[in-house]
């Protein structure tokens, strides 16, 4: 089969499921990861002949797409503030509004003249940690998470990049019982970072089917009758480990900014900073530990 001739078909047995726009972009996705072409390529090489081997993958990756798998899955990998990161089931989608709270923290160190040490609570992937760790190269980054899994991809994401990331499996919602196993029990942070779980239930309805049916939910979903549960347990551990002075920094769901604001002001942070993201929702937050 001719290159030409898979991409009209992709194209035609995708369109009753997505815009024509996303399709493209799921072709040249896939030709870029199965064929090492870039769009460019592809344009000037239409008459080139597809190998059945290679056909047979892209046929692999329709089926996946009509089930709405998401792409960043099908071909394993994704990008992420100009980096490559592995994914797969275990691990979330890095998404563009964390790349702002990575912007945001990274703005913010720009004022510091010293090697910063930075925790990133429920790294997934790695993407905050490994970002932070690319663009502060003096600063010393660890990462911990629930999940040995995730904790295995996020690992070899660090070695992709070239970067060092210290990271340990630790369960923040029982960070008490377990905290030698962060290796770092006698330690202070000048930062501390965390995008942890805070889909409620209820909001289940508004989620995409691509997202309900194949990204973790562990990394998802928290009870509607206790939201902040994560954030609660996570300041509790900055009143212990962030140094005084010290900057807090969340992903947020955008229906609880307000939440948040009173939550960091009773545990005494000051210099609260709510933002918005791109889409104008409320999604990050930031405090100064100061006593």
């Amino acid at each position: 089969m001719r290159l030409k001739t898979l991409r009209d078909n992709f194209l035609t047995v995708l369109k009753d499921d997505f815009p024509d726009t996303e399709i493209q972009s799921f072709f040249y996705l896939l030709t870029d990861h199965f064929l090492k072409m870039k769009r460019l390529d592809v344009t000037l090489n239409l008459n080139m002949q597809i190998s059945t081997e290679k056909l047979e993958k892209f046929e692999n990756a329709i089926g996946r797409l009509k089930n709405h798998e998401p792409i960043q899955y099908i071909i394993g990998q994704t990008e992420f503030y100009g980096l490559p990161f592995r994914v797969n089931e275990n691990t979330l989608i890095p998404r563009p509004e964390t790349e702002e709270l990575v912007a945001w923290i990274l703005d913010s160190a720009k004022a510091s003249t010293k090697g910063l040490s930075i925790l990133d609570i429920g790294t997934g992937t790695g993407c905050i940690a490994i970002s932070l760790a690319e663009n502060l190269p003096s600063a010393k980054v660890y990462a911990i998470d629930v999940s040995q899994k995730a904790l295995t991809i996020a690992k070899h994401n660090a070695k992709l990049n070239n970067v060092n990331v210290r990271f340990f499996e630790v369960d923040i919602l029982d960070w008490r019982k377990n905290s030698r196993n962060l290796g770092v029990e006698d330690l202070k942070f000048d930062l501390i970072v965390s995008n942890p779980p805070y889909v409620r239930e209820l909001e289940k309805t508004q989620m995409q089917t691509n997202v309900l049916d194949y990204e973790p939910a562990l990394a998802l979903y928290v009870a509607n009758d206790d939201p902040l549960v994560f954030y609660k347990e996570i300041i509790r551990f900055a009143m212990e480990h962030l140094k005084d002075n010290g900057k807090l920094f969340f992903e947020i769901n955008q229906y609880l900014g307000v939440e948040m604001l009173h939550l960091l002001d009773n545990y005494n942070f000051e210099n609260i900073i709510l933002k918005k993201d791109i889409f104008g929702n409320d999604r990050m937050i930031s405090g100064t530990k100061t006593r």
